[in-house]
Formats: structure tokens, C-alpha cells, sequence
């Protein structure tokens, strides 16, 4: 099995690194932004699409332009990736799988990728690595790298830079060291409830820090826009983002990894949280109803990371030799497990179940991850589902996965 993987480290570079870093990150926003304006010009003049090829030919002229010379000090190799990963946008627009790319904004979220291994070095015993332009650099050693290198991505979160490494390796394909199956019931009250009755507490870190981080908004926009102070408040904010999300990550790398370890089969709900957390405005013609309490349903699902988790999970059961089953969600909390009776009168409040066919009475979240578990393997045995004939998802045994950076 092939595995790719990401290690990310925090840097250490000096004023002269850091002034690099920030201009070669501009200048891939430049090119970005500028190959996006020339592809926009052209469709209006109904001329056919261009693609990378022909796109860097015009990155040629640019740099050569004596108007801009500061892209001429800028590595190569990272702004030709820019270029790259504009064409993979359009292509991702044209299957419908994204939507249409839009410009790059200059702001904290700054990053540029050096695709090939053989133009950075990595000094593992040292700490440290050497960058294009950038010399050797330290970084904040806190696990060993592992596997071939592939590429570096250095990112900017909230003031610090960050490198991350890729790496491929082959690794055999592993046995379980366990046989046993679960299904899940994701949900707010119980970030997860299990069929056996346990359950998984939610962290919540975006509500802990809501009142201090609104506190720290209202702060940024009683300065003047673009002064010193504004640009502090605004560094205070995007702090305390990175601190919120920092928690999310590492709840969730826990949870998925324990699961992961003690379970060789694990099913979920393949739930659409982009369409559950679709916004209920509406329009002025016909404006939503209850959009405030929708608005605090939205970001409570969106505070769990259902989505991460997933897709955590995905990968750390294909390591283990695991695998992982998504099922339709349709009325898994109001089917009864005892006798199969489906009714929503039997889901009494949001947590009780009482089936109004045979009296059987649990909690519905447990209810619903048992129904999970029994449709995840009726699947692997049958291929489909008896009764229902919904379809179903299985995700794949082998995958590859990369970190984000």
C-alpha cells in the first residue's frame, strides 16, 4: 500500500527568512491572481480555455517584464506551483466539484510549495532544513520523518510559519489486531455515541471562547482601519482562531485514533454536512423562518468537525487494516432494532426512544448508532441493503492521504 503523509513543523526563521518568506508568498498571490485575471479576459473575448502548459509560458514573460522585478527574485518552482493549482481549481469548477476560483486576497493565509525533493534538504540530527533562497532554517523538531520526501509546503498561521513535509512510503498492508465492529452516531449533545451504550464528550472549543473572541472582534473594529493598533486587535483575533482550531484538531486525532485502534470495522452515517448547514435566510421576496435558531444549529454542527473526523478515521482504519462503511442516514434514530417498526412518533424527545410497535426504549442516539452498525454489515455481507434498497457507500480499503499543511 502506498501511504503518503505529511510531518508539520513550526519554524524558527530570522527577520531576513521571514521577509523572504512573505515576499515569495505575495508574488505566488500575484501569479495566481494574475493568471485568474488573463483567464477571465479571455472567456469574455470567447477565446478557448489556456492551460498550464501555455500559462507558463506566460509566467516566462512576467518575470522577465523589467516592470516587475521583484518576481524575478521569487524561486521558480513555487510560482509555477501557483499556476498548478489554479488549473486544478478550473478543473474542479468544470466536474462540478467546486466553485468558480476567485482571487486571492493578501492576508495571514499565505503559502507556497517547492514540488520536488531534490530542491530542499532536511537535516533531521540538526533540526533544520534548507529552502530555495531561504538557506538552511530551524524548525521545532517533534517527531522523526519517515518515508521518501516528496515536496515542502510553508504555510503562515496566525504569525507563525509552518513547514510541512510529505512523504511516500511503502508499506505492507496490515491484519487488525482486532475483530471487533461499531457504529457511530455523530451529534451535538454527544460528539459520538457508540452501539454499546459509551459515548465520546464534545469539546466545544468554539463555544468556550465565543464571548472572548467576540470581545476581541468588537476591539478591532472601534480602531481606525489599517493602523498599528487595527493590526494588532487583528493579530489577537486570528490568535485565538488558530487556538480554537488547534483544539478542534486535536480532539479529533485522538478520538479517530482510539476508534481506529480497537475497531476493525467502524460505521458511520454518510451524512452531507454542507447541505445540513446550509444557510435559512432565504431571500427578501421570502425570507427564512427561525434563521436565528437555524444560525445556532449551523455553527454547532460545524463546531463538531464531522467532516475531519470522517476523513480522519478513513485513513487511520486503512493503516490499521481496518475499514470504514458510510450508510444512508435515513431514519436511523426512528427505526426500532427490536422489531424493525420505522415511525417518528417513537423518537418521543431528542434523546428517548420508546417504539410505539413493540415498547422497546433506549436513547436515540444509541438507537441510531445501533441501526448504523447493523446496516454496515449488512452491506459487507449482502452488497446492498435487504429492505430498504437505499444505496450505500464503502469507502475504499487502500488509500493515500495527505495532511493538509
Amino acid at each position: 500500500m502506498l501511504r503518503l503523509q505529511a510531518f508539520r513543523f513550526e519554524l524558527v526563521p530570522d527577520g531576513r527568512q521571514q521577509r523572504l518568506m512573505c515576499c515569495f508568498a505575495g508574488a505566488c498571490r500575484f501569479v495566481f491572481n494574475k493568471a485568474l485575471a488573463l483567464l477571465k479576459e479571455n472567456h469574455v473575448a470567447g477565446e478557448p480555455f489556456i492551460g498550464y502548459v501555455t500559462m507558463a509560458k506566460h509566467l516566462t514573460t512576467w518575470r522577465n517584464d523589467p516592470k516587475m522585478p521583484w518576481l524575478r527574485e521569487a524561486p521558480c518552482h513555487p510560482l509555477q506551483h501557483a499556476l498548478k493549482h489554479l488549473d486544478q481549481a478550473f478543473c474542479n469548477f468544470f466536474a462540478e466539484r467546486a466553485a468558480y476560483p476567485c482571487f486571492k486576497r493578501k492576508g495571514d493565509q499565505a503559502s507556497f510549495r517547492y514540488p520536488d525533493a531534490r530542491q530542499f534538504k532536511l537535516d533531521q540530527s540538526n533540526c533544520r532544513i534548507f529552502l530555495p533562497k531561504l538557506g538552511w532554517m530551524r524548525y521545532r523538531n517533534s517527531r522523526h520523518v519517515v518515508g521518501e520526501l516528496r515536496n515542502v509546503t510553508v504555510s503562515r498561521v496566525a504569525g507563525k510559519w509552518f513547514v510541512s513535509i510529505q512523504t511516500q512510503l511503502e508499506a505492507e498492508p496490515c491484519a487488525p489486531v482486532v475483530n471487533s465492529a461499531v457504529g457511530i452516531d455523530v451529534g451535538i449533545v454527544h460528539f459520538a455515541k457508540l452501539d454499546d451504550g459509551a459515548h465520546i464528550v464534545p469539546v466545544n472549543c468554539f463555544e468556550r471562547h465565543r464571548k472572548r473572541l467576540a470581545r476581541y472582534q468588537r476591539q478591532m473594529c472601534r480602531k481606525v482601519k489599517f493602523s498599528r493598533n487595527w493590526r494588532k486587535a487583528k493579530a489577537r483575533v486570528r490568535r485565538l482562531h488558530a487556538r480554537i482550531a488547534n483544539i478542534r484538531r486535536d480532539f479529533l486525532h485522538k478520538a479517530s485514533t482510539a476508534i481506529s485502534k480497537s475497531h476493525a470495522i467502524v460505521c458511520i452515517e454518510d451524512l452531507q454536512v454542507k447541505n445540513m448547514t446550509r444557510s435559512a435566510k432565504g431571500t427578501a421576496q421570502q425570507p427564512g423562518k427561525m434563521v436565528r435558531q437555524k444560525q445556532g444549529l449551523n455553527r454547532s454542527i460545524l463546531n463538531q468537525g464531522w467532516g475531519e473526523f470522517r476523513r480522519q478515521l478513513l485513513y487511520k482504519l486503512a493503516w490499521n487494516g481496518g475499514i470504514l462503511v458510510a450508510v444512508p442516514p435515513h431514519h436511523t434514530s426512528q427505526t426500532c432494532p427490536d422489531c424493525g417498526h420505522v415511525s417518528p412518533e417513537s423518537r418521543r424527545t431528542q434523546a428517548r426512544f420508546q417504539c410505539v410497535g413493540c415498547g422497546y426504549t433506549n436513547h436515540a442516539d444509541v438507537v441510531g448508532a445501533i441501526n448504523i452498525l447493523e446496516r454496515g454489515l449488512r452491506l459487507l455481507a449482502c452488497g446492498e441493503l435487504a429492505q430498504s434498497g437505499h444505496s450505500v457507500k464503502q469507502e475504499p480499503t487502500e488509500v493515500t492521504t495527505q495532511f493538509a499543511a
